[in-house]
């Protein structure tokens, strides 16, 4: 088993698809670190060499923000906004929609379940 970032990719899957699992790598950058490695698109994971794993993780590290990394300095960006009290940052700690979505209907993921309210009925 692979092991890339801290994160365990899948073996029986091709590299273009496992690498995908890494949080902050999608199509284009798994595209990217395949090209920069020398690898067949098409070719398994298990199929790989250590070497040709180790070449993978190292391009990884060096080039991209992934996994704890990523996630820190997301949640940092909206901390600052949150800090600062822009429009952004008060949608951001209210837990509404912030770009700009409809809140009269909707907007349930960002606003969790419905709950009554009493004495709304006429």
């Amino acid at each position: 088993m692979a092991r890339i970032a801290g994160v365990n990719i899948p073996t029986n899957k091709r590299v273009l698809i496992a690498l995908q699992y890494i949080h902050g790598i999608g199509p284009a950058k798994a595209e990217e670190v395949c090209e920069k490695v020398n690898i067949d698109r098409t070719r398994r994971v298990n199929e790989l060499s250590d070497s040709e794993v180790i070449r993978m993780r190292e391009v990884i590290d060096a080039d991209l923000m992934v996994e704890g990394d990523l996630r820190r300095d997301t949640a940092m960006n909206i901390k600052r906004l949150m800090d600062l009290g822009c429009y952004r940052g008060l949608r951001h700690r209210r837990k509404l929609p912030v770009r700009g979505q409809r809140t009269h209907t909707n907007a349930r993921t960002r606003k969790g379940p419905a709950r009554a309210i009493a004495g709304k009925k006429k």
